[in-house]
């Protein structure tokens, strides 16, 4: 069987390279061949390891047929340039690869694509891949976001130019209702996140474009209408739907966007029914039948697996200092800035870089310039250029784009946990239909979303087994604290640092 050679040649592989490799390729290379020879699904977390990915090309190199491997630019270029040359040439493996948006025909080999090239495809109705053909797809902690993002009908300014071409005799109607809109738009309140629900008022006004365009004479109503348009009335209609203006108010311009609030039917329909399916993740969910994450995108019945960092040499050390104030309450900032200033003293008897994660904007800016002036040009705000005892103060977003570039932290400072706030529209917009459903949102939506994001955070700290701090205190003092600190596994809890800590030799020490 498959399975079997799979396992031999990997084995035989590995044996002969002899560098330091992830414990469990031999598992995960069975299960993907196996995937791939019974047509079963099945889905794998491998603890956010970047060593994993020779478990799925060595199957998907040896499988007889056609497979398709969906994964990001960066990945495909080093799977293509590093990875599987060094494969072709000492396993003799010759399959035909190929990079494409749309799959060619009468290929049967290995197609590279991107998830954007690969959702957008099945998610327009005629899809560019063929049916049956095994997909793997390759860190798929961001394949709900994009797949919202693929699901989403935007109207751009540049829109209602065309909208007016397309019905020149409701011309001056149109323009009056866009006036009034913009009216309404900008009536709202400046907010970090620059955009907010469309709510009563707005939705009238869209509703009245709406009539008007269904009853615009000499033309078929709204399938006569410019493409995204089109979209956009069709997603405005359905019964579940989350709609938001996205304001820029120095170009004084808006954009509108449409996008439905449940899309695990939609790809359940569209995309998952199409093929096999291996779908692989750093920190899908912290269930390790994934059940959260499955339901929320659709994916129906399969096989699971969750793969944890190596206890002997991916282990943190986690600080959580108790007594700190709250987050929501007007001590918490004072007390967060002497922690740090704590922090950075004592990891300074070491070279190596203190990375400070701070969710909430303001607060950041106020972190970041307060650290400078006291550690001088060393502490940098969302830079990338970094002095070898750098300190870098970054929001959750930057950190995530950018820590495989940087150096491994030796420390890494959480001001807050992960939490999604519901200051956020589009945030609270999905709590609302929760709520609406009466489902418990904390738990099913807001909770994993943080341990996702907490767990992938943390591990450029496992490859030097660094510290982590954690300076929320509602870790300790919350009924969900638990769960955070075990998804934070393997880890050594403790109480205070010593300057030794932060040695590359030191043993972290067990409570």
């Amino acid at each position: 069987m498959i399975e079997a050679e799979v396992h031999q040649q990997l084995r035989a592989f590995l044996r002969e390279q002899g560098v330091p490799t992830w414990p469990h390729h031999l598992t995960m290379a069975r299960l993907v061949a196996r995937a791939f020879r019974l047509g079963r699904s099945a889905l794998m977390q491998v603890g956010g390891s970047e060593r994993y990915r020779l478990s799925y090309l060595v199957p998907a190199l040896m499988w007889p047929g056609p497979v398709i491997i969906v994964a990001a630019e960066a990945t495909q270029q080093r799977l293509l340039q590093i990875e599987i040359p060094r494969l072709q040439q000492i396993m003799s493996l010759n399959k035909p690869i190929r990079t494409e948006s749309a799959w060619p025909e009468g290929f049967c080999g290995l197609l590279f694509t991107t998830p954007q090239n690969w959702l957008k495809s099945h998610l327009s109705g005629q899809s560019d891949f063929p049916e049956g053909v095994p997909v793997l797809i390759d860190s798929a902690d961001d394949l709900e976001e994009l797949a919202r993002d693929a699901l989403t009908s935007v109207i751009q300014p540049g829109h209602w130019d065309a909208l007016l071409l397309a019905c020149p005799s409701q011309a001056e109607d149109i323009r009056s209702l866009r006036v009034s809109l913009t009216q309404q738009i900008f009536r709202h309140p400046e907010s970090p996140y620059h955009c907010h629900l469309i709510d009563q008022p707005e939705r009238e006004s869209l509703n009245q474009l709406l009539s008007l365009l269904e009853d615009c004479p000499g033309t078929a109503g709204i399938a006569a209408l410019p493409e995204a348009w089109q979209q956009f009335w069709q997603l405005w209609q359905a019964e579940d739907n989350l709609a938001w203006a996205q304001v820029s108010r120095t170009h004084g311009q808006f954009s509108l966007h449409a996008s439905p609030i449940e899309i695990g039917s939609v790809l359940q329909e569209r995309v998952w029914s199409k093929q096999p399916l291996v779908v692989v993740g750093a920190a899908l969910d912290a269930d390790p039948n994934a059940v959260t994450y499955r339901t929320r995108l659709g994916l129906g019945d399969m096989t699971c697996l969750q793969f944890g960092p190596a206890r002997t040499h991916e282990l943190i050390q986690l600080y959580l200092p108790d007594g700190l104030p709250m987050p929501n309450t007007p001590q918490f900032q004072v007390a967060l800035l002497q922690e740090l200033r704590y922090l950075i003293s004592e990891s300074s008897s070491t070279q190596g870089l203190v990375v400070v994660i701070v969710g909430d904007v303001p607060l950041k800016a106020q972190v970041g310039s307060v650290l400078a002036s006291e550690f001088g040009s060393r502490v940098q705000v969302e830079r990338t250029c970094l002095d070898d005892n750098g300190v870098l103060v970054t929001g959750w977003k930057f950190w995530k784009e950018h820590q495989r570039v940087l150096p491994a932290p030796q420390l890494l400072a959480i001001a807050t946990l992960p939490i999604p706030s519901l200051e956020d529209p589009l945030v609270a917009g999905r709590v609302a239909h929760y709520k609406h459903l009466r489902q418990d949102w904390f738990r099913l939506y807001l909770l994993p979303e943080a341990l996702s994001t907490l767990q992938r955070a943390v591990v450029p700290v496992r490859e030097r087994q660094g510290v982590v701090a954690i300076l929320d205190n509602r870790v300790l003092h919350r009924s969900y604290g638990g769960q955070i600190i075990n998804a934070l596994n393997p880890a050594a809890r403790i109480s205070y640092l010593d300057p030794g800590l932060f040695e590359s030799d030191s043993c972290p020490i067990l409570d």
